[in-house]
């Protein structure tokens, strides 16, 4: 299997930039997820690795070998890039069975018969679908036909697989399974995968790496663990997950900690960060990280208890620090009135702009 390198690439309509100048390199045999909101240009991006549209600069190289460059005008055609990719709606076609569907892409290869079956065979087992060989895909379930839309991307042996939101059409209990079973499927393989998915619970559960994408641009690339505990800007922090953002200004700044003034002029320890050159900033704390304490203590407050929405495994309350409404998650039930919350500095991130200022 070959790394994958995208080199500032652009991908330009008119006067829109739906990619504007991304690089990512993603090693041999990893699982990276292009994750995003609609419109982000995650699956624009996907699209010119298989090579269903054009780029309009930078590069797009597998191991040796480049597939588009810009500067040279060197752009391969889909055909050539021995890619496979499978799409949202599965794309079967829906008058041939489900060994037809696999042997399809074989015989535009000109590969021999037995080969062929050979093939099919194997990669129907991967899938767990051998004994619907020879069933269509309108007498398959959802997720039967995801898995057949697997199996023939890998029915050729490709050096890259790319999946295009191929959960989307599952419900939530099979979803869930299904990406299990795929990541998975994935490691046993070692096949360098690029996923692309708007479900945070899903790029987290299945990636090695999540690159963050919101209009066209890079927010952040890294693991799952550094994407949800240490998000680069206010975007990644309230996409990823949620978090509550405390609107205030830095009053001291050190390498270890800063203080933070809230609108309402509490003073808080936080984490270092970025601040305006006015000083202005914005604090960020997951719910699950406020803590409920039994008296007032550094960094604590006294709070008012509001709406409760039980989970299952959580509670999810609003609760009223002065003028500021929070959200805070416990595993336990909390009756109605005033209770003592405390945010560790460790877990608060502070940035200069607020997400709806991308």
């Amino acid at each position: 299997m070959a790394d994958l390198v995208l080199d500032h690439l652009t991908i330009q309509y008119g006067d829109v930039k739906a990619v504007d100048d991304v690089s990512i390199s993603v090693a041999s045999g990893e699982f990276l997820t292009l994750l995003g909101p609609s419109g982000c240009g995650k699956s624009t991006t996907l699209f010119s690795i298989a090579g269903l549209n054009k780029a309009t600069s930078g590069s797009i190289r597998m191991g040796d070998k480049v597939l588009f460059d810009g500067a040279t005008n060197t752009f391969v055609p889909p055909e050539h890039r021995n890619i496979g990719l499978v799409f949202q709606s599965y794309a079967l076609w829906p008058h041939m069975t489900v060994a037809e569907n696999l042997a399809f892409p074989l015989k535009l290869r000109r590969l021999g018969k037995t080969e062929r079956d050979e093939r099919i065979a194997e990669a129907l087992k991967l899938v767990e679908m051998t004994r619907y060989a020879d069933r269509y895909p309108y007498e398959l379930s959802g997720g039967q036909q995801q898995r057949v839309a697997l199996a023939r991307a890998l029915v050729y042996r490709p050096s890259l697989l790319l999946l295009d939101e191929p959960l989307s059409n599952l419900d939530a209990k099979l979803r869930e399974r299904a990406r299990v079973w795929l990541r998975e499927l994935q490691e046993r393989l070692n096949v360098t995968t690029i996923y692309v998915t708007h479900d945070q619970a899903e790029a987290l559960a299945v990636s090695d790496r999540i690159a963050v994408m919101s209009m066209g641009h890079l927010r952040q690339l890294g693991t799952p663990k550094e994407i949800y505990e240490r998000p680069a800007d206010s975007f990644v922090a309230d996409f990823i997950g949620s978090s509550n953002f405390l609107a205030g200004r830095m009053v001291q700044q050190e390498a270890s900690h800063a203080v933070v003034e809230l609108k309402n002029g509490t003073r808080l320890r936080t984490a270092p960060g970025q601040a305006r050159s006015d000083g202005s900033l914005v604090v960020a704390i997951r719910p699950e990280r406020i803590e409920i304490v039994p008296e007032l203590c550094e960094n604590s407050f006294l709070a008012e208890i509001g709406t409760g929405t039980y989970l299952g495994s959580i509670y999810q309350y609003h609760v009223t620090i002065a003028d500021t409404e929070l959200r805070i998650q416990t595993a336990r039930e909390l009756p109605p009135g005033p209770v003592h919350l405390r945010i560790p500095p460790e877990a608060t991130a502070v940035y200069a702009e607020a997400p709806g200022e991308y």
